[in-house]
């Protein structure tokens, strides 16, 4: 009777989440991650969804595929480090996760010169890198590098990282450790985030495959300590979990959210919810924000304001690049358009495989008063694009 009674519970809350999402940003349950209110996005407007452009935008080029380099890239991160800018990505002539793929690295003292791209990680032999992130602790600035043997089946990955001082001397590669001591076997997100605890929460895809989880350690050098957290992926397929590179903001009620980009074509987000610092999080339900099954960026403005940055739309279009705003992070109210589609986006220079138009796989960080979000255009230009602060209020 018990087990009954609970699970008629557990149904009863389900249909209130539902409930809630239809209405819609009327009301601020706890019962469900976040809303965006209805029809914030037109769209029938293709180009823009409807959105205006902020105050104060700018897009600058770090690298453009060119006939003597290298014609993809993709995985953009940028961070801040003793007052420069980094940005890094994963470089390779023509095709995605190719065995000629390598690391590369590029700094600015403003952000608008930048240095020549420099070798982060070369081409391995038996399997390839990717570009993991960024993270600093102190005087150090440490860099992410997902490896990729060929030898692990079904494919899937190791998170290593090198470190610097100095922005030019870097340390060999090193695996990144659980808390256990063992190497993680698996690739880590790009975007860890620090709580106001001093815990990190990231989330990261394991094998077998890419079965993705969120993680913590409350080791502040982001390289050792991770623990996975207790978390049900919703269903998993040829060992890839239905959710995938997530990303995280956290309420105004000091809950943290996890958005996920969800596999099975719904063309929403999926959220999760955790209430102990990312520990424990909830089974992920569909939101109704829009997405076209990308990587995405969330965080929070210094203010505490929640946002979300990606594409809006309901198919697999990756244009336009949206930035979305939530104040407290319950109902996300307010749009705005970074980079439009349509006649403004640039050709496609060079084909290769799962090489398309669009602005791909963005990700987020504040620095000096500024919002900037770096991501690969068509996966063969480097670009970031910056807002003011001050346009955001």
């Amino acid at each position: 009777m018990k087990t009954a009674l609970r699970f008629l519970r557990f149904r009863h809350m389900q249909l209130l989440g539902i409930l809630f999402m239809l209405i819609g940003c009327q009301v601020k349950p706890n019962l469900i991650p976040f809303t965006v209110e209805e029809e914030l996005f037109d769209q029938d407007e293709l180009d823009d969804l409807g959105l205006d452009t902020l105050s104060g935008t700018q897009t600058i080029t770090i690298y453009a595929a060119d006939s003597l380099n290298d014609h993809y890239c993709n995985g953009v991160v940028m961070t801040s480090f003793k007052g420069m800018l980094f940005c890094q990505w994963q470089s390779s002539q023509d095709d995605e996760d190719a065995p000629d793929t390598w690391v590369a690295y590029s700094k600015s003292n403003d952000g608008e010169q930048w240095s020549k791209p420099a070798i982060l990680v070369p081409s391995i032999k038996d399997g390839y890198c990717s570009s993991g992130g960024w993270w600093t602790c102190n005087d150090t600035l440490i860099a992410y590098i997902h490896v990729w043997p060929v030898s692990v089946k079904p494919r899937g990955g190791y998170t290593f990282y090198t470190k610097t001082g100095d922005g030019i001397h870097w340390s060999n590669l090193e695996p990144v450790l659980m808390a256990n001591g063992d190497t993680m076997r698996a690739v880590i997100e790009q975007d860890p985030k620090v709580l106001a605890s001093g815990r990190m929460i990231c989330a990261a895809h394991f094998q077998p495959g890419l079965v993705v989880s969120p993680i913590y350690t409350d080791d502040r050098s982001g390289v050792r300590g991770w623990s996975r957290a207790n978390f049900n992926n919703l269903s998993v397929d040829n060992n890839v979990s239905r959710e995938i590179e997530p990303s995280s903001f956290v309420r105004k009620d000091s809950a943290l959210v996890m958005v996920f980009r969800d596999q099975k074509s719904s063309y929403k987000k999926l959220a999760s919810i955790s209430l102990d610092e990312g520990a424990n999080w909830s089974t992920p339900i569909l939101t109704n924000m829009p997405d076209s099954r990308t990587k995405q960026s969330a965080g929070n403005l210094p203010d505490g304001s929640c946002y979300l940055v990606g594409n809006p739309v309901d198919g697999k279009r990756r244009s336009p690049l949206v930035l979305t705003l939530s104040e407290d992070g319950h109902c996300f109210n307010k749009a705005f358009v970074l980079r439009k589609g349509g006649k403004t986006l640039p050709k496609l220079e060079y084909e290769g495989k799962y090489k398309r138009v669009g602005y791909h796989y963005p990700k987020s960080m504040v620095w000096q008063n500024y919002l900037y979000v770096s991501y690969a255009t068509n996966k063969e230009r480097v670009e970031f694009t910056r807002v003011p602060l001050s346009s955001l209020k």
